[in-house]
């Protein structure tokens, strides 16, 4: 008999997996630039605890096992920042990736007052682009993150994210 994927706000006890989880995915990331400097892989295991205490972070669980994790804050102009989305390889292509951000735009906006959402991937991370474009994100801009790539930027308003859940 097979456990069940559950998706939950994230616990203190949870950032270590975070962290570990966030190292082997975006391995993959890193590889499609050549850069294994891109920000998730050099986050500090302090920092995601900080991210877990303060912001708006859900994870997916197999059983006790930290499988997908999202992070989420709400900005000064009233956007939600949705960021680190990633889901473990072998789990990969089973909605998991989407039922964790319908989870963060749910809290975002009815528990932190979210008007929109916004995100940003690699301009060569295609699985990224097509899942956020499914779930309702349209491009909006492009940008060049801290670790030099081109990031497309990518948002939804918030009154949408019930018509993808």
């Amino acid at each position: 008999m097979g456990m069940s994927v559950t998706i939950s706000a994230a616990a203190e006890q949870d950032a270590e997996q975070i962290f570990r989880l966030q190292y082997l995915c975006f391995q993959s990331e890193a590889a499609l630039y050549g850069n294994y400097r891109i920000d998730p892989l050099v986050e500090s295991l302090d920092s995601v605890r900080e991210e877990v205490a303060a912001d708006c972070v859900f994870v997916a669980r197999l059983g006790d096992e930290v499988v997908g994790s999202v992070r989420g804050r709400v900005t000064e102009d009233g956007s939600a920042a949705i960021g680190k989305l990633c889901v473990h390889p072998r789990l990969q292509g089973h909605g998991i990736g989407a039922r964790l951000l319908r989870a963060a735009e749910s809290a975002l906006a009815e528990e932190r007052g979210a008007k929109k959402f916004r995100l940003f991937t690699g301009h060569r991370s295609e699985g990224n682009l097509r899942l956020y474009r499914r779930v309702g994100y349209e491009t909006v801009g492009t940008s060049r993150g801290a670790d030099g790539l081109e990031m497309i930027v990518l948002e939804k308003h918030a009154g949408t994210y019930a018509a993808t859940a």
